[in-house]
């Protein structure tokens, strides 16, 4: 059950197929500006041949993209638990189409800028908003639950972009203006959805005025499930980041021509992968999804710089492996951060960890950036490469001490320790054979093991069978144990063994 302050901000929560609508919305919108982020990725050697900028202007524009992204996510997510999702998943509306027009407008770096920053700012605002959005209005009997759903969403609007904008640019008229009109027109439906199908909140104007910024506070409990699921997640989008600053570079001297077609479709085919290992992960628990894709992300790296990056098949077929190791760990970070955050912390807890997962998409962008004005692309490649196949070993260790700790706990949990009352459910009713000298179950009866209606654990014997009789105490007699009383509900073995008299 959500607290009765969360409850408070709403109208009261749609029920049936308001449900519904309310997820889909925040799904599409989710699509809608991811995909509109990643739109520009296979159009850059246009834009470098158009606008006539080198490639630390390249390297700036990735930069930008993760610099403003980071403090978007930071404010907008605690906001989002207090003013309500949807006046947070406006503003980010209005600031992926600003975004766009300054795409369409672009005759300059400064226009490119702008443009990512609108973008950066959309993404970013909205990324804390619609995940817990989804999460609420989820239902919890659904096949899909929410947290996986908002990955899902996010991995296929990363793929959709490039692979729609390459196409377009290819085969469509006007290759640096039609895929942000069509953006545009997205756009504008997904404010018309979310006006219709996404509740007000019923916050006051003091609680708005009330909202300050401050950075998204992670419960004590859930820190260092956190801290895990960041590295592998932050991993996760290291790993895609690297192929998607290296396929085009990598096709370009394959082809010795740019083809935007081409490059859109395998930046999309490595995300594409991550959609189905995202499902058949949720089969599995998200500590062991992590796991299975730490290690699937990390034999991708190793190819890749065994093989130099030199190598057009070996690269993407080791771009594929990370496609389906970024799925598992990706959603499994995810739904093991959800699975432990309160619910009014979702939208400020969920901003500060896509911090870490946008902070890994841009930052292999600017290290490769980096790195070429003073060595070839493949060389830096290759030492990126097995930087990250290092940290992928690292982040497999702390997951699966964290996974140990975990099952040790609850092992831990589940017994009972000294002192600890009998529960009068699991109590069989006290003879005069397993009764000691004072009047108390004696260790080695059935009944102080916690075994139930007389049954013996791995054995056959009937529960109807009687109990064997054991030797009486030496100076005991049948008549004065009878008078002895059994433990009584609120007795513990240790106030027991206490009145016993010392042998």
């Amino acid at each position: 059950m959500f607290p009765p302050a969360a409850r408070a901000r709403w109208r009261g929560r749609p029920e049936g197929r308001a449900d519904r609508r309310a997820v889909r919305t925040a799904g599409c919108l989710v699509v809608v500006l991811t995909a509109g982020a990643y739109l520009p990725s296979p159009l850059y050697p246009e834009y470098q041949r158009l606008v006539g900028y080198d490639d630390l202007v390249m390297t700036l524009l990735f930069a930008t993209f993760a610099l403003v992204s980071g403090p978007a996510l930071l404010l907008c997510g605690p906001a989002a638990d207090i003013v309500g999702h949807r006046p947070v998943l406006r503003l980010s509306v209005l600031l992926a189409a600003s975004g766009s027009v300054c795409f369409v407008l672009a005759d300059s770096p400064a226009w490119l800028f702008a443009g990512r920053v609108g973008q950066a700012l959309a993404l970013g605002a909205a990324t804390g908003a619609a995940q817990a959005l989804i999460t609420w209005h989820r239902s919890p009997a659904a096949r899909v639950g929410g947290p996986l759903l908002a990955s899902l969403a996010f991995a296929a609007g990363t793929a959709v972009g490039p692979a729609a904008s390459g196409l377009l640019a290819r085969y469509v008229p006007g290759p640096l203006v039609t895929p942000y009109l069509l953006h545009l027109a997205l756009l504008a439906w997904v404010w018309h959805r979310l006006h219709r199908t996404v509740p007000e909140p019923n916050a006051t104007r003091g609680a708005q005025r009330g909202w300050r910024p401050a950075r998204p506070h992670i419960p004590r409990a859930v820190r260092t499930l956190f801290i895990v699921a960041g590295l592998n997640g932050f991993l996760a989008w290291a790993v895609v980041g690297i192929y998607l600053a290296l396929v085009p570079a990598l096709l370009g001297r394959a082809l010795h021509s740019d083809h935007p077609a081409l490059t859109g479709g395998v930046l999309g085919a490595v995300l594409a992968w991550s959609l189905p290992a995202q499902l058949i992960g949720s089969r599995r628990t998200a500590q062991t999804a992590q796991q299975l894709g730490v290690v699937a992300l990390t034999a991708s790296l190793l190819l890749l710089a065994g093989t130099g990056a030199a190598s057009l098949p070996a690269t993407l077929g080791s771009a594929l492996l990370a496609g389906a190791g970024h799925g598992l760990a990706f959603s499994g970070a995810a739904r093991a951060v959800d699975a432990r955050t309160p619910a009014g912390d979702r939208a400020g807890v969920g901003a500060a960890l896509y911090l870490l997962f946008y902070l890994g998409s841009g930052t292999p962008a600017v290290t490769v950036g980096l790195l070429t004005t003073w060595m070839p692309l493949t060389v830096s490649v290759t030492r990126l490469s097995w930087a990250g196949a290092a940290l992928g070993v690292l982040a497999l260790l702390a997951t699966s001490c964290l996974t140990v700790s975990a099952r040790r706990g609850r092992s831990g949990s589940s017994r009972p320790g000294p002192g600890t009352p009998v529960p009068a459910q699991r109590r069989r009713t006290v003879s005069s054979e397993n009764v000691g000298a004072a009047g108390c179950l004696t260790p080695d009866t059935p009944s102080s093991r916690g075994w139930q209606d007389g049954a013996v654990p791995g054995s056959t014997m009937p529960s109807s069978m009687p109990t064997p009789s054991r030797p009486r105490p030496a100076g005991t007699t049948r008549s004065s144990l009878r008078k002895r009383s059994p433990i009584r509900a609120g007795e513990t073995r240790a106030s027991c063994n206490s009145s016993r008299p010392a042998s």
